[in-house]
């Protein structure tokens, strides 16, 4: 325990008073923090904890989630704040919690484990493991008693410490088999030959995604519902380069339900992590920015493709929300705003039929129709805003102009809105991660660039010249910061995010200096992240700290970090003239052809690339007294398969600009990877080219 500190702990509506806090009060992560006032004498991630064990030969509990989690609160309410279980944990256990986002690749490697053995997994997680951190047991949530066909948590830890007692022998074995089960798991998804590149297999790959589609709702599968943008995005371009309707059909469908669903906050803009519904009604109400600027970039893609307005509000609403309510004085983007405020999740956006009309000031009715708001509640008594009927609809219905109609609803929610900024806020989780941060500089330069807007553009420039300043410590980077100070270091796809995000910039802003940055850092992947087959482990090389390097090929919530490297290899490697990068990158891609055919929709980054490297990638240089125009008419149309670039100095240190300076008329040099073009001098000569 650490020294004795007094003061009080408040979590909405509640208030505890202890007078000893453990170990974690010494952390930063805001969840560790929620729970420094547990009597369970929780150690952070360590040595220590499990040198402890070691001595006491105990078996160590490892309790992994993460602040904006529902269900961890429940789970320390009901059990961790309780004296009587905390003090059996103590006694049995050591105990360890993990914020999930600090140590993903702890996460990562105990999920896997509690995967195979329960055949599910999810937050929190409650991992059982032995001093030599290799797992035996595990599950997520645990009720305080039997239910829900789930033992009870006292039951778990009272048969945890039997057999750790009584059949050690058979623990060790077990824990033995596990370890060789996660090592193998982990050294490849696919043990498949290379597959050829072609439109068959990109054909099947849309098919795939459209078998699973839900087809008059939007998006995949039936329930709970997750935005999919890896997906969404693969359809859009499938249609771009195809003209396959359904596939275009199925990817605004998808969007527009999440647009007009509970999932999307009418009022603040910026979307949570998912639906508990089919029909999106019912969110998850975390708020996380990795998913927001996933969806912002799959919503520049349906703009770019559709020209549709819609989009671009949503676009410039998300965008906006992720300023006032995730950005850091600094400069960086917070993680999350936590579901729950008041101890009740959703009550910060949820609106009772009194507390509409009191607050609303709603003429006739008009937006309670619009947006779906009834008496008795659309939800657990209250009412979740979404668009129930359209403005045209309810115009029709009512025989008034759309205008009009619509005055009404920007009034109603500018009332909503300024009140709800009175209400008890959900909690944030401040610190920043290098991942999340470098996916939302991402949306903010292809927002930029599809929406031919500067200030975006500007803002991306901002925001990566903190993430540099942040999380580069010199020889390596590091992967979370708060309050000033960066730690832990950086995992792929720390790098790999922020590589792409650094070339996405440099085709936005113009400067090369971004592109010697990814290359610098790609190297470092090369040089310690390297598997022998040509992908990358999670970890660095010299990490310790866990029993497995794992391999990951998949897409979870955001983008497969080898995906984004293979992407990453072929960029830098055009730009930089390295051809034993395009090379890996080429034979990435062949590996998991057969496997992203067969799962597309865990697999929906590297069906992206695979599809633009069937039709063809291109890096296209702009040089000369009219190149910023002529990159930002190509920029904003639909070209997924080229990378952009400008030449704006005669002298650069990145070869594929070298020798391509004109300070006289428009020069667009078009390349691919075996031969470059002669120069064209307009756009659409130079888009024929592209496209070819």
């Amino acid at each position: 325990m650490s020294l004795v500190h007094f003061f009080v702990y408040r979590y909405p509506c509640r208030h505890y008073l202890y007078i000893m806090a453990n170990r974690l009060i010494n952390e930063q992560s805001p969840y560790l923090l929620q729970h420094a006032n547990n009597p369970v004498d929780w150690y952070p991630w360590g040595d220590e904890a499990f040198e402890v064990a070691k001595a006491g030969n105990k078996p160590v509990l490892v309790s992994i989630g993460y602040a904006a989690c529902h269900w961890c609160h429940v789970m320390e309410h009901e059990s961790f704040e309780d004296e009587g279980v905390a003090a059996f944990m103590n006694e049995h256990f050591v105990c360890i919690k993990v914020d999930r986002e600090e140590h993903p690749d702890v996460d990562h490697l105990y999920m896997d484990a509690v995967q195979a053995i329960s055949g599910s997994g999810g937050w929190p997680l409650n991992v059982f493991v032995t001093p030599e951190r290799t797992p035996f047991y595990g599950g997520t949530y645990f009720p305080p008693r039997q239910a829900y066909s789930r033992p009870s948590w006292m039951q778990v830890l009272g048969r945890m410490d039997t057999i750790w007692k009584e059949q050690h022998d058979e623990v060790i074995a077990q824990a033995s088999q596990m370890l060789q089960h996660l090592r193998q798991a982990s050294m490849r998804v696919s043990a498949k030959a290379a597959t050829g590149i072609d439109s068959g297999l990109c054909r099947q790959i849309m098919e795939s995604l459209l078998a699973q589609a839900d087809k008059d709702k939007g998006g995949f599968g039936n329930a709970p519902k997750f935005p999919g943008t890896m997906a969404i995005s693969y359809l859009i371009e499938y249609y771009h380069f195809t003209g396959h309707q359904p596939a275009l059909d199925q990817a605004l469908v998808s969007l527009d339900a999440m647009i007009a669903g509970g999932i999307y906050d009418q009022l603040g803009g910026g979307f949570a992590r998912y639906a508990t519904d089919r029909n999106w009604l019912i969110p998850h109400f975390e708020k996380m920015l990795y998913d927001n600027a996933l969806i912002i970039i799959s919503l520049c893609d349906a703009w770019r493709i559709t020209g549709n307005e819609k989009y671009r509000t949503v676009i410039h609403d998300t965008i906006a929300f992720a300023e006032r309510e995730l950005k850091h004085p600094s400069g960086g983007y917070y993680c999350a705003l936590d579901a729950d405020s008041e101890g009740v999740e959703g009550k910060f956006y949820t609106w009772t039929w009194e507390e509409w009309l009191a607050t609303a000031r709603d003429v006739d009715g008009i937006a309670a129709q619009h947006f779906g708001v009834l008496p008795g509640g659309n939800w657990e008594h209250t009412n979740i805003l979404h668009i129930a009927q359209s403005v045209e609809d309810v115009a029709a219905a009512r025989g008034m102009a759309a205008e009009a109609v619509t005055d009404v609803i920007n009034t109603v929610k500018q009332n909503l809105f300024a009140a709800r900024k009175d209400r008890i806020r959900p909690i944030t989780d401040d610190k920043c991660l290098l991942s999340w941060n470098a996916l939302m500089n991402m949306a903010l330069s292809k927002a930029g660039m599809v929406l031919s807007d500067p200030a975006y553009v500007a803002l991306a420039a901002a925001h990566a010249q903190w993430m540099t300043g942040a999380f580069d410590a010199g020889k390596e980077l590091l992967h979370t910061w708060k309050n000033g100070v960066a730690r832990i270091p950086a995992k792929l796809d720390d790098y790999a995010y922020f590589i792409q995000a650094l070339l996405q910039l440099a085709s936005a802003s113009g400067n090369d200096a971004h592109i010697l940055a990814a290359a610098r850092y790609t190297d470092i992947v090369v040089n310690t992240f390297s598997c022998d087959d040509g992908f990358f482990y999670y970890t660095p090389e010299g990490q310790h700290d866990i029993p497995v390097r794992k391999v990951d090929l998949y897409d979870g919530a955001t983008p497969s970090a080898n995906s984004v490297m293979a992407h990453n290899l072929w960029l830098c490697g055009m730009c930089m003239e390295k051809t034993d990068w395009i090379y890996r990158s080429e034979r990435m891609l062949e590996l998991m052809g057969d496997t992203a055919g067969r799962y597309a929709y865990s697999f929906g980054y590297w069906g992206i690339l695979l599809q633009r490297k069937n039709k063809g990638g291109k890096t296209v240089v702009c040089s000369g007294s009219e190149s910023a125009a002529a990159h930002a008419e190509l920029c904003a149309k639909s070209v997924p398969q080229a990378y952009f670039l400008t030449c704006e100095k005669e002298i650069s240190e990145v070869p594929i600009l070298r020798k391509k300076y004109f300070d006289g008329n428009l020069s667009i040099f078009v390349c691919s990877e075996q031969a470059c073009l002669p120069p064209v001098t307009g756009v659409n000569e130079a888009f024929n080219l592209i496209n070819q």
